[in-house]
């Protein structure tokens, strides 16, 4: 059974600190930006057209000329989803009157574009609404409605405003009644709309959407070939897909029993999460068995050091067991998101260090890499390495990109870091009836609902000193990271032997206490598994939960001529260097192999003694085009 959920986004308020700044960088620039993206409003940048697609959709429903119609991908309408969720958390932040009016005014539009039996969705609605249901396995109909769901109700919380929430009610009505009601034999060919249910269902109460989200996990695999059968059904695809692989979207087996984590890896997040959370919700043991059995499977055999998941461009997907290579890793933002979302569930039904270990290390690495530091260009893929002459022209790493492009196509990353950011107080801290849980380090002041009350002070993660100043006492679990090999935790200055448990300590604290918490962390150099073929020989570098990575332009141009030494003193230094500001740099001995141009030779290289400098991987990219790398040869 659950024993503990995050708090809301209305308990928690940034007070300045890392994540702070990137809050407001959201708010400021990123939130702005976007919305003229959406509005086709932003020079330079490929079309959207996701805001006139709800205006046209609403034209053609009042028997209105729906003038350029619709434009864009089947999940088109995602976009402004998570855009308006990004919004809502903003708001829940900082008060911008502006900013609410547009977000009224978007709202307004996709309630103008909701069909009368509750149906909403731009893509069908303009372009054939007699097609309705016939493709699951590619219409993103149910994915799109589980966006809208996860904005709406985050609007509500924010702002107090029901118009959506009641319009994605009525959506929810619609599609119980289509695949409950009336027996619809499929499910989602991308997971979402089930997470999005059961948070619909603990705002609203509404039992129909619960029964909702576990008709959809029960149903999914039962029959593995429904995908294959749809499409014999029917005349038209979207992209050629034709169900055979079941695999891809997590369908070969009923979930209960899926062992190994395949197929493409966000639906595969956002699946697990939707189990996790109705296993909690419900006490389901064996679906929570099957959660950790695949926890195992993501983050033991399949997930990069920067915690960075799906490892294959075929499928943007997981491949097989130790598959990971960095030149052309997939990776994409989305999917580390995802694995948040997931770990985050997995909290709630058991406190354990590991899960909030692969949250920080998601977050300050794959996903916070995903965004160029001003805010306004993009990674979808994220690999460990690039070497511009192969990763722009060679076939196989087309899906990689030297920079970061101001936007694409298929935009799902970009609205989904904003919304991850802006919510980041929530992953931060849980609660339940006695503990407050402080899984993460978030500077700001937290209000739990069973009483306690924190002020949150630290530089983290280039810091390693945690403040907590007690408002209100009570039983209070903060996390120690598994991967800290020493720390000390003091309250009112006096040393505490407090015992870590599953990786946390747990305290009972006074009102007007001081908790401060030093964790004894150096630059540290990281090894694979010998599992990983591609990583033989290999070692990068890690400073707390950041990794690290070698860029052309601070090591003279080249980076893949470098064999680090390991046995040596690894120095710090603050840096800054145009968008890389105030970050610390890492400097390490190594061994410059001289260059020659033979392809091969029965000569060792020639080696000249050197420093190499590293940055942290999530800067990456923003200071121009040039070689990257995460992992390197040993000297």
């Amino acid at each position: 059974m659950k024993i503990q959920s995050q708090i809301g986004i209305r308990q928690f308020r940034p007070r300045g600190g890392f994540v702070a700044q990137y809050q407001d960088l959201i708010r400021e620039k990123m939130i702005p930006y976007q919305y003229e993206v959406l509005c086709d409003r932003a020079p330079g940048v490929e079309k959207s057209h996701v805001v006139q697609n709800f205006i046209n959709t609403g034209r053609a429903l009042r028997g209105e000329d729906a003038g350029d119609g619709f434009y864009g991908m089947v999940f088109q309408d995602s976009d402004a989803a998570k855009w308006l969720e990004a919004a809502a958390y903003s708001l829940a932040l900082h008060s911008d009157p502006e900013l609410e009016k547009t977000a009224d005014a978007l709202i307004d539009h996709i309630a103008a574009a909701q069909d009368v039996d509750g149906y909403l969705n731009t893509y069908y609605t303009v372009k054939d609404r007699e097609k309705r249901w016939e493709n699951l396995l590619e219409g993103h109909e149910l994915y799109c409605a589980g966006h809208m769901m996860e904005a709406a109700c985050a609007y509500y919380e924010a702002t107090g405003k029901r118009t959506l929430l009641d319009v994605m009610e009525r959506n929810a009505a619609h599609i119980y009644d289509v695949f409950v009601q009336n027996a619809h034999p499929g499910y989602p060919g991308h997971p979402e709309v089930e997470l999005a249910l059961i948070k619909m269902y603990r705002l609203t109460g509404n039992e129909k959407w619960l029964q909702l989200s576990g008709h959809f996990i029960d149903i999914r695999g039962v029959d593995p070939d429904y995908y294959r059968k749809e499409r014999l059904k029917r005349t038209w695809t979207v992209w050629g897909s034709d169900g055979r692989d079941p695999e891809y979207q997590q369908s070969a087996a009923p979930v209960r029993q899926q062992k190994d984590a395949r197929g493409h890896s966000v639906r595969a997040m956002y699946l697990y999460t939707a189990m996790a959370d109705m296993a909690s919700q419900c006490g389901d043991a064996t679906l929570m068995d099957a959660c950790r059995t695949l926890w195992q499977s993501v983050t033991a055999r399949q997930m990069y050091v920067t915690g960075g998941i799906g490892s294959t461009v075929l499928g943007e997907a997981f491949s097989v067991d130790y598959d990971l290579p960095g030149d052309t890793a997939y990776a994409e933002t989305c999917a580390s998101i995802g694995l948040m979302m997931f770990a985050s569930r997995m909290l709630e039904w058991e406190v354990k260090g590991q899960y909030a270990d692969v949250m920080e290390l998601a977050f300050y690495n794959t996903v916070l890499s995903g965004m160029q530091a001003d805010g306004q260009k993009f990674f979808y893929v994220n690999p460990l390495e690039v070497v511009p002459g192969i990763a722009d022209r060679a076939k196989t790493h087309r899906h990689v990109k030297t920079q970061r492009p101001a936007w694409y196509a298929c935009a799902c990353c970009p609205p989904n870091v904003a919304r991850l950011i802006t919510s980041f107080g929530m992953y931060a801290y849980g609660e339940s009836a006695d503990t407050a849980y402080c899984h993460l380090y978030a500077q700001g002041d937290v209000q739990f609902k069973n009483g306690v009350a924190l002020h949150c002070e630290t530089d983290y993660p280039y810091g390693f000193t945690v403040r907590y100043q007690v408002e209100k006492g009570g039983r209070v679990a903060v996390r120690i990271p598994g991967r800290v090999k020493a720390f000390t935790l003091t309250v009112n200055g006096k040393n505490t032997e407090a015992p870590v448990r599953d990786g946390y300590v747990y305290l009972r604290l006074a009102d007007g206490d001081q908790v401060m918490l030093v964790l004894h962390e150096k630059p540290r150099f990281v090894y694979p598994s010998p599992r990983v073929p591609d990583l033989t020989g290999m070692v990068c570098l890690m400073r707390g939960p950041l990794v690290y990575c070698f860029e052309g332009i601070d090591n003279g141009g080249n980076v893949v001529d470098l064999l680090l030494d390991p046995r040596g003193e690894i120095r710090e230094e603050r840096f800054s260097d145009g968008l890389v500001r105030d970050t610390v740099k890492l400097e390490v001995g190594a061994l410059r192999m001289a260059d020659t141009e033979a392809l091969y030779t029965d000569e060792a290289p020639a080696c000249t003694p050197c420093k190499a400098y590293a940055v942290p991987y999530y800067l990456w990219g923003n200071r121009g085009e040039n070689q990257m790398r995460v992992w390197m040869g040993k000297a």
